[in-house]
């Protein structure tokens, strides 16, 4: 039973990962400019763009570390 609520607990502190895109939008004063240019897509837009591949990594990291923790270990 202490194992499981140490394994429970251990997987809970992934999900702080799921913050980080959060704040990477929400602060639009670090992104709001147009230089630099990548591929003609000023800044303002391949930042976010980039957050979003990124947001889809780190969903993926913690959905396997979460699911893992809670069957008790890896597969």
């Amino acid at each position: 039973m202490a194992h499981d609520a140490d394994a429970n607990k251990a997987s809970k502190h992934w999900l702080w990962l799921l913050l980080l895109p959060w704040i990477a939008m929400i602060w639009v004063p670090s992104y709001n400019k147009i230089e630099p240019v990548l591929f003609d897509f000023p800044f303002f837009y391949w930042y976010q763009l980039l957050w979003v591949l990124i947001s889809a990594v780190i969903t993926a990291v913690v959905y396997f570390k979460t699911k893992a923790r809670s069957k008790g270990g890896a597969r």
